[in-house]
């Protein structure tokens, strides 16, 4: 393989890493916690879309039991995220590790 050869797979990768990011920005992926109390959507690039708390959930006596489940959902979410990203940059790069693509 050529140098300019090289240089057209590197451009062709860049130009679908671009599109990758995109639509990671607008795919979303739901997290919950505690059976379905709560649930978290969030973006593929991480931003927090929206938190579902089912009434069930809330005890104005227990408000740490509310904050454990909100966390472990943004994890979960968060968690499924990054599977996902991982999932089509293996894809992308056919299972390279390319460090700083994603970064």
């Amino acid at each position: 393989m050529g140098m300019f050869d090289m240089l057209k797979k590197a451009q062709e990768l860049q130009a679908n890493m671009q599109k990758l990011q995109a639509e990671l920005k607008e795919t979303e992926i739901e997290g919950s916690a505690g059976g379905g109390l709560v649930n978290v959507v969030v973006s593929g690039a991480h931003a927090v879309k929206k938190i579902t708390i089912k009434k069930d959930a809330v005890d104005p006596g227990d408000i740490a039991t509310l904050e454990d489940l909100v966390t472990v959902a943004v994890n979960d979410a968060i968690t499924k995220a990054n599977a996902l990203t991982e999932k089509k940059m293996s894809a992308l790069t056919g299972g390279l590790k390319i460090p700083g693509l994603m970064g």
